[in-house]
């Protein structure tokens, strides 16, 4: 069984081992499909398959009262899990709420606008944000739950860090001409141990777009980004401190050396899967875009153009990020990046990375939109669909390190799965249910 830390590793061995038939038939462009941990067993209270051995309790959900005396606000999704002092873990999830969602928030209706608050209309806070659950590691007892960032628009993703915060992330570009009080599209960033409602300070350095999602390359503190538009490009931040995103950094989007701009294969199969291409980074100016064309901008100097790019997590010296609808069916692929050992560092700062096209879906019944995604303690990828259809069907996804895929849970309610993630000890995974909110720990044979 391979670790998180060995994902990666394994698939270096890989390249010099020759590929399998199943392996030979994935880089041919079909997908392949694989036992994964069995079939799924029907859940009798009708709301999560699971395959046997696998079982899941409700830990919060829309409405639970908490500590600070709000509630718990509909529409969960991207979630990080860091571990605290004394046994214990913290998920701070994101709710994507708008302005017109404020009866679903979690303030009650009327209350004064709190002065943590990034923006508010008519006197009331924008009800998007983020809660703080903490829980006992061992029991999975919640202890506490408040309300730690308001006041923002549609938080859909982000990452968490090594220095133990989460950046969450407005996919939205609202501004005063849609009736709010201030620009939206940044990042702001939540300490796991706040302990209450923080001061929402966007973080405007590392630019202004439809975001979705981070992760953070613990060697270097390079935060790489998402972006969750049809012509999306792929970020990345270089801090001038590591680990103090508030004092300023350069913002770049990815490049190719050489070869085709255009990762979406829309119009035919310009990125093969499993070929790796050597990259290069455009600097990025004018990274608060008031008229929100970073995108077009970057594309214009030669940044490759991506379908939006939805969920990303770090590996072992790389990371995975989905294009929901890339792909010759429109029905998602998954990037993966590998940087140079000298990424934004040093003499040698600009040496070129690699980026990879690891899957494309050519069957929607096998895997259809992916969007939040993570690693099991297996070394496989565990990816949350988000369909878009009148009646949806999300599963919860698992890829193996040769690019096969599996059903690991089914959603039997219409609604997504997100926000997945494990425990430090890799013994519980933890998802939401978007919308009612829930909030679900799995445990079973990882």
């Amino acid at each position: 069984m391979l670790n998180r830390r060995q994902f990666s590793g394994s698939m270096t061995a890989m390249a010099f081992m020759g590929l399998s038939a199943q392996s030979r038939a994935v880089a041919q462009g079909v997908m392949a499909s694989a036992a994964g941990y069995g079939p799924l067993v029907a859940d009798p209270a009708g709301l999560l398959d699971l395959p046997s051995g696998f079982s899941y309790r409700m830990i919060s959900q829309l409405g639970d009262a908490m500590r600070d005396g709000h509630k718990v606000p509909d529409r969960a999704d991207g979630m990080g899990c860091i571990a605290l002092k004394d046994g214990r873990i913290a998920l701070v999830r994101n709710h994507e709420l708008q302005p017109k969602h404020l009866a679903d928030g979690p303030l009650a209706r009327g209350l004064a606008c709190p002065s943590e608050s990034f923006d508010s209309i008519g006197g009331e806070a924008l009800p998007g944000g983020t809660t703080t659950l903490v829980l006992n590691l061992k029991t999975l007892a919640v202890e506490d739950q408040y309300l730690s960032l308001v006041g923002t628009i549609r938080n859909c993703a982000g990452g968490v860090t090594p220095w133990g915060s989460w950046l969450t992330c407005e996919e939205s570009v609202d501004g005063p001409a849609q009736g709010v009080g201030s620009d939206h599209g940044w990042m702001f960033e939540v300490p796991a141990d706040a302990g209450a409602l923080v001061l929402a300070k966007p973080l405007k350095s590392m630019g202004r777009f439809m975001r979705e999602a981070a992760a953070v390359d613990p060697r270097t503190g390079i935060v790489y980004m998402t972006e969750d538009r049809d012509d999306s490009l792929f970020y990345r931040f270089l801090p001038h401190v590591a680990g103090q995103l508030d004092q300023g950094g350069r913002l770049q989007a990815l490049a190719l050396l050489n070869g085709a701009q255009d990762s979406r294969n829309w119009s035919g199969h310009h990125w093969q899967a499993r070929e790796w291409y050597i990259t290069r980074w455009v600097d990025l100016d004018d990274v608060e875009s008031p008229k929100d064309d970073l995108r077009t901008r970057g594309a214009a100097d030669g940044a490759v153009i991506f379908a939006r790019g939805e969920g990303v997590h770090w590996g072992e010296d790389e990371l995975y990020f989905t294009c929901t609808n890339g792909g010759a069916i429109k029905e998602g692929q998954i990037m993966r990046y590998r940087p140079s050992p000298y990424e934004g560092q040093g003499p040698r700062r600009e040496a070129g990375g690699h980026v990879q096209l690891f899957l494309e879906s050519s069957d929607a019944r096998q895997y259809s939109f992916g969007d939040n995604l993570t690693v099991a303690p297996n070394g496989h990828l565990m990816v949350c669909e988000d369909q878009y259809h009148d009646v949806v069907d999300n599963y919860l996804r698992g890829v193996t390190p040769q690019g096969a895929v599996y059903p690991f849970g089914r959603i039997r309610v219409q609604t997504e799965p997100a926000g997945v993630c494990f425990s430090p000890d890799g013994q519980t995974m933890f998802l939401n249910l978007y919308s009612p909110t829930k909030t679900l720990a799995i445990t079973g044979p990882f």
